[in-house]
């Protein structure tokens, strides 16, 4: 089967061998427009890239800072909510029931992972309660 240059096999290959890609590329991959990405790094919510603007140049860091901030949009966070969890580093607090919170580290946010491996963890700690 063959990927064209704008296929997302070939972008996510170029960001794994940590090859820097466009803005083009960059909205391709992350599902926003031109405008929302220079928002986000404008509100500092991601790096300013490499090269200037002229050459700019994104990276996976990039990818992944978006991703947080998606994430933590889809969750219903505002802007100015978002900031204050990403500048925090202790991570995202999440109720789980009266006296339980489970806190998630901002980098996790937006990663895919098997949850089957976490849910069994979480399950043997809060038995041992």
């Amino acid at each position: 089967m063959s990927v064209g240059l704008t296929g997302e096999f070939f972008l996510t290959n170029i960001l794994s061998k940590g090859l820097p890609v466009r803005m083009r590329e960059l909205i391709k991959m992350t599902g926003l427009a031109e405008r929302q990405v220079r928002y986000l790094i404008a509100e500092g919510f991601i790096s300013p890239p490499s090269g200037g603007r002229a050459n700019a140049e994104y990276d996976d860091d990039h990818v992944a800072a978006i991703r947080r901030y998606l994430r933590l949009k889809e969750l219903g966070f505002p802007p100015a909510a978002i900031r204050l969890l990403l500048d925090a580093k202790e991570g995202v607090p999440i109720a789980i029931e009266p006296g339980i919170t489970l806190v998630i580290s901002t980098e996790q946010l937006g990663v895919s992972r098997d949850v089957e491996p976490l849910q069994r963890r979480l399950s043997n700690v809060i038995s041992d309660l």
